[in-house]
């Protein structure tokens, strides 16, 4: 079997959000706010939490990585969207295409097991606080950290180089506003069995594995939390990963019914907006979600704004 593609379609169509192309104008501004916002919201919590000394703790490693991540992975396909809405070439090219679909599955594994990896970390802190400055030392966090990227890595080319190998001849409109897996797979004359087996095996590894540790470590927590006696103490232990769970149920439960069902169940509609919640929502939401319930941030961030206000002051003064 030949390792190459012998398609003769040299560039996508893609659809966009919606077909209703009288509403481009108002979601052109709508989907540039959120992209603006996400970037300026997690480029706040990325400086924040690197210009603190207090918060260099593991935790806050994490978070600041999972902001990295956000802001790169709606990155990968926003601004080519928010270029599709006014113009009337909606075209992308056919290296391009599988460029944003490599770098997108890329991003979007390494959420799944950041997400996976803050949990564990919220576990020890919990579950075994005498032994957490032992257990998440600096070597363990950066080990976890990459071998999750050469995960992320590995999967993405595993799943874009089985993609490349099909021919696409029924047509070249996506009916996506991003080169995706499934949207591709509808496009191949061929039969996409092999596709499907590798997403619902060796993907499932990767993003229900991830779901599963975030799972268990929450039955544990939640165990904990019960068997305190202080009111207060539950209330305080809750809160430092209520914004976790927060995030883990809206990105999780929009990957889970985008991804995990059979071809034949696609639903465009259903599926753009799934996508929207974890490719654009979700990364835009996250960093206020963590901020808004963190003191120490809520603090940084409060003192941070005072040294600005400060300095304009001054400055006026002058």
């Amino acid at each position: 079997m030949e390792w190459r593609n012998e398609t003769t379609i040299t560039e996508f169509v893609l659809e966009g959000p919606t077909n209703h192309e009288e509403l481009n104008n108002i979601l052109f501004v709508v989907f540039l706010a959120m992209y603006s916002i996400n970037l300026l919201g997690n480029g706040t919590m990325i400086s924040v939490i690197t210009g603190n000394s207090q918060l260099h703790t593991p935790m806050y490693l994490f978070l600041c990585v999972l902001s990295f991540v956000d802001m790169c992975l709606t990155s990968v396909t926003v601004p080519k969207m928010l270029s599709n809405l006014i113009s009337d070439k909606k075209t992308i090219s056919f290296s391009n295409c599988f460029t944003q679909l490599y770098f997108f599955i890329i991003f979007i594994i390494e959420e799944c097991m950041l997400l996976s990896i803050m949990a564990y970390d919220r576990y020890v802190a919990i579950c075994h606080p005498l032994h957490y400055v032992t257990i998440m030392n600096k070597k363990v966090c950066l080990s976890m950290l990459f071998a999750s990227v050469i995960l992320s890595i590995m999967h993405a080319f595993l799943h874009t180089l089985l993609a490349l190998r099909l021919p696409f001849c029924k047509s070249n409109k996506i009916q996506h506003f991003f080169c995706d897996l499934t949207p591709l797979l509808q496009l191949s004359c061929t039969d996409t069995s092999i596709n499907e087996l590798v997403i619902f095996t060796e993907a499932s590894v990767l993003v229900m594995g991830p779901f599963l540790i975030i799972l268990i470590s929450y039955i544990y927590i939640m165990k904990t939390i019960l068997k305190m006696q202080s009111t207060g103490g539950r209330q305080k232990t809750f809160s430092t990963c209520s914004s976790h769970f927060i995030v883990v149920t809206l990105f999780y439960g929009s990957i889970l019914f985008m991804y995990f069902r059979p071809s034949s169940s696609y639903s465009l509609e259903k599926d753009k907006l799934a996508s929207v919640v974890y490719n654009v929502l979700s990364p835009m939401l996250n960093p206020f979600i963590y901020s808004l319930r963190n003191k120490d941030v809520k603090m940084t961030l409060r003192r941070a704004l005072q040294r600005k206000v400060s300095f304009f002051q001054r400055s006026n003064i002058d």
